[in-house]
């Protein structure tokens, strides 16, 4: 269970880093998405997998700790209104440049190269 949790998170990390590298926004705020979710993962998981044991105080021996699971719901609550706000300020962007690229410019598609 520890392995599936942990490639999960790496797997979220990798995304969320390979998106933001581009160069629109719209790919930008799913990068910062996809690593909150990963963040969010990680936190819940410092609290510890327990498979098969109640998250009750008092009806299992070593029940869930509940630190990490009020520190997720935080950082869902904070994640969403932080997306919320890269969304309107994609939009502005885009209304103010005419374009979505991250400078606000186009790259220039006279280069031979390509670049």
């Amino acid at each position: 269970m520890e392995l599936l949790l942990a490639s999960a998170i790496a797997l979220l990390t990798a995304v969320g880093v390979y998106l933001l590298l581009r160069a629109r926004t719209f790919p930008v705020v799913l990068g910062l998405t996809f690593l909150s979710y990963a963040v969010n993962l990680f936190i819940f998981s410092a609290g510890g997998v327990r498979v098969g044991q109640a998250p009750i105080v008092g009806a299992s021996i070593a029940p869930a700790d509940p630190l990490p699971q009020a520190l997720v719901l935080t950082a869902i609550v904070i994640g969403f209104a932080m997306t919320a706000y890269l969304v309107v300020l994609a939009i502005d962007a885009r209304a103010h440049h005419g374009t979505d690229h991250v400078d606000g410019a186009e790259p220039s598609t006279t280069d031979p190269e390509g670049q």
